[in-house]
């Protein structure tokens, strides 16, 4: 089997275990599973952000959320502190998920820890390829989940998850989120709540 087939049959593995999100988002006019949608569209930001991303890079965001309905945040108290014991337990259960997956496909402990480092952000502002995911996640945020969020939530506390957003992404990042299809009232409100970034 050469490198190509095996990045091919994980990442085929991954959709798989994706592809049994019970939560539907309709894409096109057709419900599919709300994790699978991530994980191509994540893959599609890191492909588009850096089209020879490394093969870590790639398994990472097919990665980042695999089976994440698993862990509903409904299992951790309702307050900050809930929510971020939630994202750490998802962290490590996202990267032992997919090392496990590695592992049976015949990577190397060398290629299964980048691949941990990457999915954990642990080096972020100093890696370029951490930087690359970031960029995905935040691009995936702002074109499909923005939108609906402004509308739910608070001015200020929305104001403040743009700019913590905006202070995340490079500026290649930034530029592409301006050429997103918001709305002209969601292109203002973004543009008026990073001014100074």
């Amino acid at each position: 089997m050469t490198d190509g087939d095996r990045l091919q049959q994980l990442l085929d593995r991954i959709d798989r275990l994706n592809a049994e999100d019970p939560s539907r988002d309709v894409v096109e006019g057709t419900p599919q599973p709300r994790e699978l949608i991530y994980a191509k569209r994540l893959t599609g930001w890191v492909l588009r952000l850096n089209p020879k991303a490394s093969e870590a890079l790639r398994i990472a965001a097919r990665g980042q959320h695999v089976r994440r309905w698993t862990v509903p945040r409904s299992r951790y108290p309702m307050n900050r502190a809930g929510y971020l014991r939630w994202r750490e337990t998802l962290k490590a259960f996202h990267a032992d998920t997919i090392a496990g997956l590695m592992r049976e496909e015949g990577y190397p402990d060398d290629a299964i820890q980048r691949v941990r480092t990457l999915m954990g952000k642990r080096q972020l502002g100093t890696d370029p390829e951490t930087q690359t995911l970031e960029d995905a996640l935040c691009l995936v945020f702002l074109e499909t989940q923005f939108a609906d969020l402004r509308r739910k939530t608070s001015e200020e506390q929305m104001r403040q998850i743009v700019r913590k957003t905006w202070g995340k992404m490079s500026e290649r990042a930034r530029a592409e989120a301006l050429t997103l299809p918001w709305s002209d009232a969601d292109r203002r409100y973004v543009e008026h709540a990073v001014v100074g970034h």
